[in-house]
């Protein structure tokens, strides 16, 4: 079993229905959000929780029937631009769990709402900064 950064604060695995029989796994620390997809290959998502730009949960009828709901990231990290953590239990507090994560770890790294907005935009001109400057 692979190492984590931290303690693992939540984990869970995507439900059908009320059952969890999937081999998509989630694992969340104090900074890191990992997903884990597969049985005989595998693949693994790492983000980095202060790259998170905003989370949305999402519940149809059958979620609501079944306690069960998905929670999307949308990650300014090029390899995982869309995070989905689909189906899981306690879906709320899960999401409250992230934020408050997120603002931590934000936080932390002494991030503020303009420099995730432009970290995440930022496609390699140096114009642009030129022109946020201006403003």
């Amino acid at each position: 079993m692979k190492q984590y950064d931290s303690r693992i604060l939540w984990s869970d695995r995507r439900h059908i229905l009320w059952f969890p029989f999937s081999f998509d796994r989630y694992r969340l620390s104090e900074t890191r959000l990992y997903c884990i997809h597969g049985f005989i290959s595998q693949q693994e998502h790492e983000c980095l929780l202060y790259r998170v730009l905003d989370i949305t949960l999402v519940r149809g009828i059958m979620n609501r029937i079944c306690g069960t709901g998905t929670i999307l990231l949308k990650t300014s990290d090029a390899s995982d631009p869309l995070l989905r953590l689909k189906n899981i239990r306690k879906c709320r507090k899960v999401k409250q769990l992230l934020s408050e994560l997120i603002e931590q770890a934000r936080t932390q790294r002494g991030f503020r709402d303009r420099e995730v907005f432009i970290n995440a935009y930022h496609q390699g001109d140096d114009d642009f900064f030129d022109d946020m400057a201006e403003e």
